[in-house]
């Protein structure tokens, strides 16, 4: 006989404690079942679940707007993309009332956006650069106009850019692209075209950059974003300020929870939504080796893409700055070198031909092969040497059927090998071609517009993520099915058709 009864363990217990609907909390534990326990859990949930239908409108269903993609035949791939941005288009959400007394969790925003499309029904951070390449190709830099000013008016109103506009995701960010959306506008329309942004750019950026006074003890300080290494040098990290389950997965992360070690629990929770913040959700690279999810510790890595944009970002600053004759330009250019030359140092490592992540916990870099190591070729880190070594790794290691693949690591988890990722394949090609590797940026772009076109053309639809192994599979694993729309597929294949010249009109399938 078990000791875990339905009025001392599971959902039913904790709905009935957390309401406290007995003054005694020790009435529910003493009480006895009426009916079969697995009858009582079927007419809880049936009841809960009428509850929730009968004072909520669910997406779709008279609440927030749900953009579909467009079901029309289109003539090439490129002329489908393009139709798809007005569907995946929300206007603005000024008719959005903050006083409104029954409040969504949606951040209204005052200008319209690109949703990446299927679960995903609001704006995200990181996404949103991808999608803009694609945006500029189509013509539209209207909308990546707009959606600039949106993210500056998110870093106005809560001091950073949020995984995405829900106040759920105020907690934490996601990459910070926002220097590099706006240089993609400055090469479309010159430097006045962002000058006004950038008092919201220095805002985001001190965002990552803060840390609590302390004195210096020689060992390696964390302070929320940041990590002050042995040697001084201070490099970031992603964490989130809540340490609590994240509300878009709450029943997934529970679970998780409760199959962790416990000297793993402790931080369990602000592991995942840190490595929800990295955009990687998730990888074995956040993991023990074994890349078990219970074992996940993204707040002890020091990844080496955060700290290449970041390093990124330092440069923009410092050189935007000093076209409007700001003096602190300088400080912004000092940061960059001090933070390429403790990249180099921690990250990377000759003897492999890669950068890596630093755990700093362990003092030294881990062994997990990711496309990470290709962010120091396109954010301008790796010297020429340096590239020509990436560049040989992405060809011999990373190179698949379909694009360059995630990490060399087959686990459960999305963000791993057989999986291929719209931003990675972007930020591998451009990085190849800033360093003239032009012809394998070439074929990494025409393996994966390839692919992606093989997939429209059987179904209808562009994907968030694809199996690039294996070109007759789809792509798997993670905590929600494969999405379809899809922003920064979209963007990513829309710039590669147009830059390397590879649509071809639609033919049967």
């Amino acid at each position: 006989m078990t000791d875990q009864h339905l009025q001392t363990s599971g959902a039913l217990f904790e709905a009935v404690q957390r309401a406290r609907i007995f003054e005694d909390s020790k009435t529910f534990p003493d009480s006895l079942p009426l009916a079969d326990s697995a009858a009582i859990e079927a007419e809880f949930s049936r009841v809960l679940g009428e509850f929730v239908r009968r004072h909520f409108a669910l997406p779709g269903q008279g609440g927030e707007k749900v953009p579909a993609p467009a079901a029309a035949p289109a003539e090439s791939l490129a002329a489908h993309i393009d139709q798809l941005w007005t569907t995946l288009t929300r206007d603005t959400d000024t008719d959005t009332d903050p006083a409104d007394a029954r409040p969504g969790s949606l951040i209204p925003l005052p200008n319209p956006y690109v949703v990446p499309g299927g679960r995903f029904r609001e704006i995200y951070y990181w996404d949103s650069y991808f999608t803009m390449q694609g945006l500029v190709a189509s013509g539209r830099i209207d909308l990546v106009e707009s959606m600039i000013r949106n993210f500056a008016w998110l870093i106005d109103h809560h001091g950073h850019i949020p995984n995405g506009n829900r106040s759920y995701f105020l907690s934490r960010s996601q990459p910070p692209m926002f220097a590099f959306m706006l240089r993609l506008l400055e090469r479309e329309q010159g430097f006045d075209a962002i000058r006004s942004c950038l008092p919201q750019l220095e805002r985001e950026y001190a965002w990552w950059m803060a840390r609590s006074p302390a004195p210096h003890t020689g060992r390696a300080m964390p302070d929320r974003h940041t990590v002050r290494l042995a040697d001084g040098s201070i490099l970031n990290r992603y964490w989130d300020e809540r340490n609590t389950p994240r509300e878009e997965s709450f029943a997934e992360d529970v679970e998780l929870f409760a199959r962790a070690a416990p000297e793993r629990q402790d931080e369990l929770y602000r592991n995942l939504r840190a490595g929800a913040e990295s955009g990687w959700d998730f990888s074995s690279r956040w993991c023990d080796e074994g890349g078990r999810l219970e074992s996940i510790r993204t707040t002890d890595l020091i990844p080496v893409d955060l700290n290449c944009l970041l390093y990124g970002v330092e440069c923009m600053l410092g050189e935007w700055l000093a076209r409007g004759g700001e003096d602190r330009a300088v400080d912004y250019h000092r940061a960059a070198a001090r933070r390429r030359e403790a990249i180099v140092k921690y990250c990377w490592d000759a003897e492999q031909g890669w950068f890596f992540d630093y755990a700093w916990r362990d003092g030294r870099r881990t062994a997990c092969w990711t496309l990470a190591g290709a962010f120091p070729l396109y954010c301008g880190v790796a010297d020429e040497a340096q590239a020509r070594s990436v560049a040989q790794q992405v060809d011999e290691r990373f190179l698949r059927p379909g694009g360059v693949v995630t990490t060399l690591s087959d686990s459960p988890e999305q963000w791993d090998s057989p999986n291929g990722w719209a931003p990675l394949q972007w930020v591998t090609v451009q990085g190849l071609l800033d360093h003239g590797d032009d012809a394998l940026a070439r074929d990494i772009a025409t393996r994966f517009v390839g692919l992606a076109d093989r997939v429209w053309r059987r179904t209808g639809k562009l994907m968030e993520k694809y199996d690039v192994c294996d070109m007759r599979l789809d792509a798997g694993g993670g905590e929600y099915p494969v999405q379809d729309g899809f922003g920064w597929t979209n963007g990513v294949v829309r710039d590669f058709i147009e830059r390397f010249e590879l649509d071809e009109p639609r033919v049967s399938a």
